[in-house]
């Protein structure tokens, strides 16, 4: 069982479509003695980081990833849900602590003439970690859906598993261990994106 994470993510019922899609047996968890059971986690988000972060704090579910993830079981964060497993962001004056799995920080894109800010649409990602599980079949190169106006920079580089470039080079998502995590939007990648979430769903 996958356990798609709810704490009023505006995008929770595409990513549960989609898992369903690739075979998955999806529920959505609001609880942290729901994550006990668990296979596998999916934090998703849309959305600041301040408000996705103090949301999990008030559902007492900042500690119950937290904790779900030192138990060796995958762990996927999308977009914000990506964002909010780094120390901290620079979004909106953001106060909140992240949960912290990787050191780091959320910056906003460099202003740049020609530069559109938000990045919303289709970019590509070059895959860094060539032997990370998630990109299983998904050459470099390939077009991933995007909407935000911030990234993570990781400390460490080796936890980049794919880089693109809007401007700049960016981590547009990292993996280490059983943590998996992207900018992008794999539910609305199209082919590439729902053939990331299976090779996900294989983990399990």
């Amino acid at each position: 069982m996958i356990a798609l994470i709810d704490y009023g993510s505006g995008n929770l019922r595409s990513v549960e479509k989609a898992l369903m899609k690739v075979g998955a047996d999806v529920r959505v968890v609001r609880k942290p003695e729901e994550l006990n059971h668990a296979d596998a986690v999916v934090l998703p988000g849309v959305g600041a980081f301040d408000d996705c972060v103090n949301a999990l704090q008030k559902q007492e579910m900042l500690a119950a990833s937290q904790k779900f993830i030192q138990t060796g079981r995958p762990f996927l964060g999308i977009c914000v849900g990506y964002q909010a497993l780094f120390e901290k962001s620079e979004e909106f004056n953001s106060c909140a602590a992240g949960l912290g799995i990787f050191k780091g920080k959320v910056v906003r894109f460099t202003e740049e003439p020609g530069l559109k800010i938000p990045q919303i649409g289709w970019n590509q990602i070059d895959v860094v970690q060539k032997d990370c599980p998630l990109y299983r079949d998904i050459p470099s190169g390939s077009y991933v859906y995007f909407v935000h106006s911030f990234f993570p920079q990781p400390v460490d580089a080796s936890i980049v598993a794919t880089q693109t470039t809007y401007g700049q080079a960016f981590a547009s998502s990292v993996r280490r261990d059983n943590v998996y995590a992207t900018q992008f939007h794999p539910e609305k990648s199209q082919k590439i994106g729902l053939q990331l979430l299976k090779n996900f769903v294989d983990l399990v």
